[in-house]
């Protein structure tokens, strides 16, 4: 076993550090810019009179980041040929995902929406496998440049992690659908030009099969963003939408016709890997900035660093984070190498490990920084409301922990898919 990066990835990684110094930082650093990542002045992100979504001048930033990552060649790297990308591997987004993260906040890599200069682009993926051409010459390419926007319907004011038992319909109506039903936690819906909506068109409440994903366009007569959702990190993206005798045409179907779930599922495996490599990432920043300050820091005539009160948490933390970044790694390796199913319990392990291990090891910076920590001068209560979101969204981790026992009492698996 070699358990050393491939040498061409580790260059990979100091170009990419080269390619941010030189075009990302100056942007970020021009015109006052650094007042959207000073975490004092939230408010510089944030249209407080507008629902608490983003403010169009931080958008506007983040598009210019887009492209410049883009014209280099980063921002597609995850992405196959076919729409301009590197087909980075599992492994290799894994390591750039960590990588990132462990740079700390900024304009490269932010947390409040996901934004890297490195792109994750998951609707790429399902469109690629489930899109139409028609669809696919629609989207595609306007997503990626930020022409289109698309936001993601699933999610209902009764039903989170219960999605088979969504109470949003779909009845046809000669070549048409329509659409009733709410939407809780709508993603995008600040700018979304369409909307991929899931309601259920056949079978019972808790059918897996009988949800049918669609393509709806935002000012689609019937569909209303009510309000959006201010959550414990802001600016807010997340909507409360609700679908009143929506019709569109049968060409809106996303995939077939009651394999919805199926849509929702693509690339969940390589968006929960990358996420928790991400907070393998964070987590070490937290960790490494604490071991900094606690040798600095003198109380009482001596350096934090000699009590074992900050060393021994500390120490569990960088145990925790060796553990994981291992179990990460070879996981996105395995996902290079085998269909996914067989490991989906893995998946699930890391995903869950690391959204808690970077909560944990924001708070103890906070701790270890004390005061100071507590403050919005440092970056830690920031990194901790990002992350603490992931204990919840993308499959909540009471949800990846049945995923792993359902794999290990034998009640799923790679030939028991459901």
């Amino acid at each position: 076993m070699d358990f050393e990066l491939p040498a061409e990835l580790t260059q990979r990684l100091a170009d990419l550090d080269d390619f941010i110094e030189r075009e990302i930082r100056p942007l970020e650093q021009q015109d006052d810019n650094e007042r959207f990542f000073d975490h004092r002045r939230e408010w510089a992100r944030t249209d407080f009179e507008h629902g608490g979504v983003p403010r169009a001048d931080w958008e506007e930033l983040l598009g210019e980041m887009f492209r410049r990552a883009d014209a280099a060649g980063w921002l597609r790297y995850g992405l196959p040929a076919a729409v301009g990308g590197s087909g980075g591997t599992n492994l290799d987004m894994a390591v750039i995902r960590e990588h990132l993260a462990h740079r700390g906040l900024g304009l490269h890599n932010d947390l409040q929406n996901e934004s890297s200069v490195v792109g994750n682009f998951p609707f790429v993926h399902m469109l690629m496998e489930f899109g139409s051409d028609a669809q696919r010459a629609e989207f595609l390419e306007p997503m990626i440049t930020r022409t289109a926007r698309l936001g993601f319907g699933l999610s209902e004011p009764d039903h989170g992690s219960d999605a088979t038992w969504m109470e949003t319909t779909a009845v046809r109506d000669g070549g048409d659908w329509v659409i009733n039903g709410v939407k809780r936690w709508n993603s995008g819906m600040h700018s979304a030009t369409h909307d991929v909506v899931f309601a259920r068109t056949s079978g019972a409440d808790g059918d897996a099969r009988g949800i049918t994903a669609f393509f709806v366009p935002t000012d689609t007569p019937g569909f209303s963003v009510d309000f959006h959702w201010w959550t414990l990190n802001m600016p807010t993206d997340h909507a409360e939408v609700t679908l009143r005798d929506v019709r569109v045409p049968d060409t809106a179907v996303f995939g077939e016709e009651g394999q919805g779930l199926a849509v929702a599922q693509t690339f969940v495996h390589e968006n929960r890997i990358r996420q928790a490599a991400s907070g393998v990432g964070a987590g070490q920043y937290c960790i490494d900035r604490s071991v900094d300050y606690a040798r600095e820091r003198h109380t009482f005539g001596a350096p934090l660093a000699t009590r074992q009160a900050i060393q021994w948490p500390l120490v569990e933390l960088a145990t925790e984070a060796e553990m994981l970044r291992g179990l990460v790694r070879k996981t996105a390796w395995e996902l290079d190498r085998v269909p996914h199913a067989q490991i989906s319990d893995r998946v699930s392990m890391c995903n869950y490990r690391a959204n808690r291990f970077v909560c944990d090891a924001a708070d103890r910076a906070m701790q270890v920084h004390g005061g100071l920590g507590y403050s919005r001068h440092t970056p830690f209560e920031h990194i901790y409301r990002h992350h603490r979101r992931y204990r919840i969204t993308e499959g909540a981790e009471e949800i990846q922990m049945r995923k792993v026992a359902a794999y290990l009492f034998g009640f799923a698996g790679p030939d028991k898919v459901r």
